[in-house]
């Protein structure tokens, strides 16, 4: 028995429809960009983006806690909570920089330590994605701030023709190629941001390996579509992907470990 309050889809989806109006018209100047702490870019649009889905939250979804990765930046962290939401208001802040338009705007929701539901937009490519466990996973285009016609979307079976493996743009590297040699790779993609569970989970990809420093708040939405549609998100030790990690001890509180995104439920099976 899930213990979230519901929060409709078409909530959230408006909620990311607003943010990413706003990143579009910073988009669109000559915008600055300042680096954080961390050394990862940040700009006036993730900020903005930011205010906007936690002023959208609390008038939707008043009493969930929320975890925004600005936020958490600014070292204004909520209370640990069973439910709360996941928000990265500019995932792939690097895409946005480089103006490639692979950014995304992600909103996800947590039930002990589970990425339940969760929306992924890609203003710059008018594309939209969202899901919920026992509801399935859908797609849309989004034209003039409006979204289209839903499709609902599921993973796709692997063939004997070899796997479509997808990765980061900006951070693949020896250990991603070493744990690929594991499968038989007929293509490799690369894409930026949460893009990438959206394309193993809408069938385009089959697994994706990501062998570098993530925050829960980079994975979470799209981890909750490709739940929905029928994936998987491990650790390299078999286990699924948890949320709400503080006092980790060797890392900071909601960083991830090392995980393979899988589409196909055989894909990485040994038993």
């Amino acid at each position: 028995m899930t213990t979230y309050p519901p929060v409709p889809s078409l909530v959230l989806n408006t909620i990311a429809l607003c943010a990413g109006k706003e990143i579009l018209r910073i988009y669109a100047t000559d915008f600055d960009v300042v680096t954080k702490g961390d050394a990862s870019p940040v700009t006036l649009a993730d900020q903005a983006a930011e205010a906007i889905i936690l002023q959208k939250l609390a008038l939707n979804a008043p009493g969930i806690a929320v975890v925004a990765e600005e936020e958490m930046a600014a070292g204004r962290a909520p209370e640990a909570s069973e439910v709360f939401f996941l928000v990265d208001p500019l995932d792939g802040t690097k895409e946005f920089v480089s103006r490639n338009g692979e950014f995304t705007v992600n909103i996800a929701l947590i039930d002990k330590g589970v990425p339940v539901q969760g929306v992924v937009y890609a203003p710059a490519l008018g594309e939209i994605y969202w899901g919920e466990i026992g509801k399935g996973a859908f797609r849309a285009t989004v034209r003039d701030g409006a979204i289209g016609l839903s499709e609902p979307i599921a993973v796709a079976r692997a063939t004997d023709g070899g796997v479509v493996a997808i990765g980061s743009r900006s951070h693949s590297g020896p250990e991603t190629e070493a744990f690929l040699e594991a499968f038989t790779v007929s293509t490799f993609v690369a894409a930026g941001s949460s893009l990438k569970f959206c394309r193993v989970a809408a069938g385009a990809a089959d697994l994706y390996p990501r062998m570098g420093r993530t925050m829960e708040w980079d994975t979470a939405a799209g981890d909750a579509i490709l739940r929905a549609a029928g994936g998987r998100v491990e650790t390299l030790d078999g286990q699924p992907l948890r949320y709400g990690k503080r006092d980790q001890g060797d890392d900071a509180d909601f960083a991830n470990p090392h995980f393979v995104a899988y589409g196909d439920p055989a894909l990485g099976r040994t038993d």
